[in-house]
């Protein structure tokens, strides 16, 4: 029986690198003072510097060499003393100068690793490379009136700061290729070196893919995959592009070095130009930028500002709060997300119960609402309170759900919420066995077949209880008298 597609591809080795694009927080642009904002009307954040109109001469902003090298050591990079930027000569309508003041030969920082989560555990990435570069401008092809007879040029982008991290070419697939980009993400969101909006263009992802056969130590013929420009996307991309060499080799055709772009509407790649190599851009140095020296107390400024990273938080978080692997890694995938669980579970005393309230109510309400964090009806202070609640048996968990609705709305504390609605459970002695006793006084068939063995009927006893007190009772307190009623019924 010949081997199933499925069967082929599995024969095959993926070995993916990630070049990631992540655009700096910094309020002006790399080499001039335009302001460095998403939004703005087409070419209205430009200068003749970022226009590369003749004469300008670039002067390197200071403040977003210290977010690169704040991503560099948040990466475990050695940063090196002294980098050096250079020319990569190319043509494009958006790139105006006719080249991009990027790093090269000696870039940034060197030698860094990213752990991820991958099967069998944790894993850690190694990080080829890390190095400053300007922004080119964005081509504009649909929302105008002209769109179908040309395109457009918006150059507000062009000359924003960027750091390019360069994985080394060990991800073995589309899910340690995700797993990858959301750890990365993560740490430079957490060292606030970029917002990591992929939507807006902060982050940005070129994936370098080949396959070889199972066995095999030579890399294979690598395409590099553009215009991704979501995580699912990633993933998707690198899926198409595997089936599509392991297809090419086994029907005995060469895999062809080139750049294809990603087509997410037929969820395929196509061709776009010859992979180019280094020489292909014609680097040398900018004459025009002296050597970039990052010095030893300047070095140790940036490292001490560090922040507790994301894979360490999560590691904390299992041995301090007893968390599960899931909740610690969901919890510290965003820093806000984090700092917001820890202040709950410290006022609550309950950390996995807060972890349930916040993985479950509050980012679904935040979903339903499209609304970030920061704008949460309930912080974490009134989430607290909610939880000591449930945690002391003063509400059910069902009750605790409606309650969570109507803080959401009105923005009131649970406490007050309870008491003026009379939503505590009865925990009264005297009133729990009276409804106990009627219900098993009302009820001989049931009591009858509790006794003769089916021990499931004290599910239906513990709901008319409820029923009957309006689901104020506690449920653990009426199960057991129910228990203590029906053995002596």
């Amino acid at each position: 029986m010949a081997a199933s597609f499925a069967e082929v591809v599995a024969r095959y080795e993926t070995v993916v690198g990630l070049e990631v694009h992540a655009q700096l927080l910094t309020r002006s642009k790399l080499f001039c003072a335009c302001e460095n904002r998403f939004g703005a009307p087409p070419n209205t954040l430009v200068c003749p510097v970022c226009l590369g109109l003749p004469g300008a001469l670039p002067v390197l902003n200071r403040h977003a060499v210290t977010l690169a090298v704040r991503a560099a050591l948040a990466l475990g990079c050695r940063v090196n003393e002294t980098s050096v930027f250079e020319r990569k000569n190319y043509f494009y309508p958006d790139l105006p100068k006719g080249y991009q003041i990027s790093q090269y030969a000696q870039p940034l920082a060197e030698g860094g690793s990213l752990a991820i989560a991958a099967k069998g555990g944790e894993r850690r990435v190694r990080i080829a490379r890390v190095h400053m570069e300007e922004d080119a401008g964005k081509l504009l092809h649909e929302g105008f009136s002209w769109s179908d007879e040309k395109s457009g040029v918006d150059l507000n982008r062009a000359g924003v700061p960027l750091v390019e991290i360069v994985s080394e070419p060990e991800l073995a697939g589309p899910e340690e290729a995700h797993a990858y980009l959301l750890a990365l993400r993560a740490v430079l969101v957490y060292a606030s070196v970029s917002d990591g909006n992929m939507e807006e263009g902060s982050l940005r992802c070129d994936a370098n893919v080949s396959v070889r056969s199972k066995g095999e130590t030579a890399l294979g013929t690598r395409t590099e995959i553009k215009n991704l420009n979501s995580f699912r996307h990633v993933a998707r991309a690198i899926e198409h592009e595997v089936a599509r060499q392991v297809a090419l080799v086994e029907s005995g055709h060469g895999v062809v070095q080139e750049t294809r772009l990603w087509n997410a509407e037929r969820g395929e790649t196509a061709p776009m130009r010859s992979k180019e190599d280094a020489h292909d851009y014609r680097y040398f140095p900018e004459p025009d930028l002296p050597p970039l020296v990052v010095g030893a107390d300047w070095l140790s400024q940036v490292r001490a500002g560090l922040p507790e990273l994301p894979a360490d938080r999560r590691r904390r978080f299992l041995a301090e709060y007893g968390l599960p692997d899931y909740d610690a890694g969901v919890l510290t995938q965003e820093r806000e997300l984090a700092d917001y669980f820890e202040a709950a579970a410290r006022e609550s005393g309950s950390p996995k119960l807060a972890s349930n309230w916040i993985m479950t109510e509050l980012l679904r309400k935040l979903k339903e609402d499209a609304r970030p964090l920061a704008q949460a009806s309930v912080g974490p202070s009134a989430l607290a309170g909610l939880v000591k609640l449930v945690a002391t048996g003063t509400i059910s968990g069902k009750t605790a759900k409606d309650v969570f609705e109507r803080m959401w709305t009105s923005g009131e504390a649970a406490a007050a919420i309870v008491g003026r609605e009379g939503l505590a459970q009865l925990d009264d002695e005297g009133a729990l066995q009276t409804a106990v006793a009627e219900v098993v006084a009302a009820s001989p068939e049931q009591v009858a077949s509790y006794r003769g063995g089916k021990a499931a009927a004290l599910g239906w006893f513990v709901g008319q209880v409820m029923r009957r007190t309006g689901g104020r009772a506690n449920p653990q307190r009426v199960q057991a008298l129910l228990k203590k009623a029906l053995d002596l019924a």
